[in-house]
């Protein structure tokens, strides 16, 4: 654990790509295999589910510390993040406690808290907050409360296990993805020569695109590429293999409960079938708002009536996998030809293939992408009719031509404190717009703001605080600030009405005072209607 400590201090303390991955080459190249497959599950984002909640370490962070419990509390809205102010106020400086090694920790320690009653949990957790120094009690505490994250990309990870193994970077991302348990077993694994194995439920590392930040015609000629709708849904990738089905999300969740007649359909794939593509809600019509998806997404299962009220498709653009075989390395015009030949083939239903946005010019397709809100879509997705299906985010390959966001002013109401490296500075904002003569919450967001503007407004929160409602303080309404959004919807489970989609703050307007910002029925107007001639509803 202490090791595994120091790295997670060494790699919150550099913003350099080549030092992290040094530091983590370091960590794996001395670990055991137990201990190195747990630093890649932690590392690559996957968390120990909450093993105790936050009230109860609270409780009993108030009955360890001889500290009054104004101070506890003071000391907990100062920091904001509570395995710190525990770690700060209880850990012995220099204490190296137990010497134990991380597997040992989670696997025959911190799992082990589920069983036990609270008593014996209290005894365990405060015995270990005295035991250890301030950087393992900080850790600890953050697999205790689910929260651990490093400042760490799963490209970066792969790229440190490619190193410490002499592997493909490419197949190292591969072997990680999909569900795996961190034992020697996988590590072994995932570090072992290629001898062609495959899992059968395991997804490709997705491709991603890049923002287009300069006109298209930088491009090159129209031909070279491929124009589809940028669909705002749910990237998925559905695979096919030895008679089964999984539909994995981006975030590498099985999601196939959710959308069974995706899953359904997708028992007309021939074996060894890998497609990359959207889940969406679709009706007769076509596609329906994002916030018709939201519907689905938290459910485990869904019953008759939702999936009758909102019905969903899979809208496939890519065909990573045929036949078992791996093509990932055939230009995108050729896996397109296959995939098309592959899903026209099957009956209508729950999958489709992406359309083709024909034009021959870039000002024809730029004068299509202005139809976009209307078509309920993001804008257009650039693809070359070359470009292998690369892993990662590839510059030049694939480009995400989106429409402008929305933009609104609005008042900040709350401030809340951030996390990691920012605990100490108040970044996460509430912002509300004017209805009648009162501010109505309708967004949070916590980016898009400079470091020398944060600290500013950090000051300025502090000494202008009105109320604390623990780590949240409310504010007086006078600062503005103009908002942008991917999206706004109408919307019967937000007080305002009205659900927005990637918040984001894209600049502070000192220029304006709290009575110029938007007023909620100016907010509501920019929800655009949908002609039934508009709505993108052509099949493949």
């Amino acid at each position: 654990m202490q090791n595994f400590s120091q790295l997670y201090q060494s790699l919150d303390q550099t913003t350099s790509t080549n030092a992290k991955v040094a530091a983590m080459v370091s960590y794996l190249d001395t670990a055991t295999a137990e201990d190195a497959a747990w630093a890649v599950y932690f590392l690559s984002g996957r968390r120990v589910k909450r093993l105790i909640g936050s009230s109860l370490l609270r409780s009993w962070l108030h009955q360890s510390s001889d500290l009054p419990e104004w101070l506890v509390e003071e000391s907990y809205a100062s920091v904001g993040d509570l395995a710190e102010t525990i770690a700060l106020l209880l850990a012995t400086p220099g204490n190296k406690g137990e010497e134990r090694s991380l597997a040992d920790w989670v696997e025959n320690h911190l799992l082990p808290l589920r069983k036990l009653d609270p008593e014996e949990q209290r005894q365990r957790v405060t015995q270990w907050w005295l035991q250890q120094n301030y950087q393992q009690s900080f850790i600890i505490n953050k697999l205790i409360t689910g929260a651990l994250r490093v400042g760490v990309s799963q490209l970066l990870v792969a790229r440190a296990v490619a190193e410490v193994a002499d592997l493909p970077r490419s197949l190292v991302l591969h072997r990680m993805m999909g569900e795996w348990s961190p034992d020697a077993a996988f590590w072994r694994s995932l570090i072992s020569e290629d001898h062609g194995e495959t899992v059968t439920s395991r997804p490709y590392p997705f491709c991603l695109a890049s923002p287009l930040e300069a006109e298209p015609d930088t491009l090159g000629s129209i031909q070279d590429w491929v124009a589809e709708w940028k669909w705002d849904g749910i990237r998925a990738q559905l695979i096919r293999r030895d008679g089964e089905t999984w539909l994995w999300s981006r975030g590498e969740e099985l999601i196939g409960t959710r959308f069974p007649e995706v899953t359904d359909a997708a028992e007309n794939l021939p074996d060894g079938t890998v497609l990359d593509g959207e889940i969406l809600a679709w009706n007769n019509s076509g596609v329906l708002p994002f916030s018709e998806l939201q519907r689905r997404i938290g459910r485990k299962s869904v019953g008759k009536k939702l999936l009758s009220d909102v019905p969903c498709i899979f809208m496939a653009y890519d065909l990573m996998e045929s036949i078992g075989e791996d093509l990932r390395a055939l230009p995108f015009s050729r896996r397109r030809e296959l995939m098309d030949e592959l899903v026209t083939q099957l009956p209508e239903g729950s999958m489709k293939v992406s359309p083709v946005v024909e034009a021959g010019s870039w000002p024809d397709l730029a004068e299509l992408r202005e139809s976009s809100r209307q078509r309920q879509v993001e804008g257009l997705m650039l693809k070359h009719i070359d470009a292998q299906y690369q892993t990662g985010r590839k510059r030049g390959f694939w480009w995400k031509w989106k429409v402008e966001a929305y933009t609104i002013d609005a008042v900040m109401l709350y401030a809340q404190a951030g996390h990691g490296r920012r605990a100490n500075l108040h970044t996460d904002y509430t912002f509300g717009v004017w209805q009648d003569d009162t501010l109505v919450p309708i967004a949070k967001a916590y980016s898009g703001l400079d470091n020398s503007e944060i600290n500013e407004l950090d000051k300025w929160i502090r000494r202008n605080t009105l109320e604390r409602f623990g780590p949240v303080r409310s504010v007086p309404a006078k600062q503005v600030f103009e908002l942008a959004f991917e999206g706004i919807n109408l919307s019967t489970r937000h007080k305002s009405g009205i659900a927005v989609r990637f918040p984001r703050i894209k600049r502070w307007r000192k220029d304006l005072a709290a009575g110029d910002a938007e007023t909620l029925e100016q907010v509501k107007r920019l929800v655009t209607p949908v002609a039934a001639d508009d709505v993108v509803a052509e099949d493949s």
